[in-house]
Order: C-alpha cells, then sequence, then structure tokens
C-alpha cells in the first residue's frame, strides 16, 4: 500500500512547526534566564548573506502553507510579514499551523501527478509533479529554514539539542 500526499505532507509539516515553536519556547526562556532581550537573537544571522533568524521562521511558515495551497488547490493565508520578536514569531508558527489543520486531507490526497508551478527567485518558475515538488522542494525547504534557525539558537548558546529539533515539546 502507499502512502498519501497528505500524510506525506501534512503530519510532516504539522510536526516541524509545532518543534519550531518549541525552540522558539526554550529561546524566550534561555534570554529570561540569562538576562538579555531576545530581539538579538530574532536579528542574529549565521552569515553576513543569510538571512536573520525571524525571516527562516517567516519562511518556514510560508513554505509549509505553500506546499499544502499549492497541492489542496486552497489559497492560503496571506500574512504581513511584520514579526519581530519571538511571542509575534509564536503567533505566525500557530496561525499557520491553524490553516495546516483546517485543510482536509482529502484536498491533498490525488494530487501526486498535479502540476505544480511555483517562483524560484526573483523572475524565474519551475514546474514539477505534486509528488516530487513535495519530496524534493518543499518539504527540504521547510526542513532548510527550522534546521537553519534551530543551527542560530544553539551557536548563540540556547540548549536545544537533536530531541528538540524532532520531538519537540515531547523531548
Amino acid at each position: 500500500m502507499s502512502i498519501s500526499m497528505s500524510s506525506a505532507s501534512l503530519p510532516v509539516l504539522q510536526t516541524m512547526l509545532s518543534n519550531l515553536n518549541h525552540l522558539l519556547g526554550k529561546a524566550q526562556a534561555h534570554a529570561e534566564v540569562k538576562k538579555f532581550d531576545p530581539i538579538v537573537l530574532t536579528q542574529y544571522r549565521l552569515a553576513p548573506d543569510m538571512l536573520p533568524f525571524s525571516r527562516q521562521v517567516l519562511i518556514a511558515c510560508d513554505a509549509a502553507k505553500l506546499c499544502v495551497s499549492r497541492l489542496s488547490g486552497l489559497e492560503a493565508p496571506k500574512f504581513d510579514d511584520t514579526e519581530t520578536n519571538l511571542n509575534d514569531l509564536m503567533v505566525r508558527i500557530q496561525k499557520t499551523l491553524e490553516w495546516i489543520g483546517s485543510v482536509p486531507s482529502s484536498d491533498l490526497d490525488g494530487s501526486e501527478l498535479k502540476s505544480i508551478t511555483f517562483p524560484v527567485g526573483k523572475d524565474k518558475t519551475r514546474t514539477m509533479t505534486g509528488e516530487n515538488y513535495l519530496k524534493h522542494w518543499a518539504l527540504p525547504n521547510v526542513f532548510f529554514h527550522v534546521t537553519t534557525a534551530y543551527a542560530i539558537l544553539r551557536h548563540n548558546g540556547v540548549e536545544v539539542g537533536k530531541a528538540d529539533y524532532l520531538l519537540g515539546a515531547d523531548a
């Protein structure tokens, strides 16, 4: 028996965003214990040409909701990208999780061969089948940005580990 597009996407995206939310909670607690303004974390980047932590979180959320939108054919909610602190970012993750959770599995199932065209950079697009888009673009994109957010927190002394990344609050 093969797995469905909904089972290969929805729970994976929900887990990764929930675990990202957990990481932000640990970052907030770390800033309180160490008595520094957590805005420092939201603006931190690993390299000068990389996006800061806050953008990593926003892109992870956007990549997840756009994946579900493109596969299901439903319009994803638009967010203003005005989040600047950890609390705002956690609200953004929650709003994304709520929308993803509202999408019926049946709207994604059967989208394996659906033609998905999406922007790549500022002036190019790419077209893939739904299955290839999910496996080779959307999920890796979410993983990349969640991993980068994790690495920024870890680099800045937030006590997070592999269990926090994989299990979140269940760690």
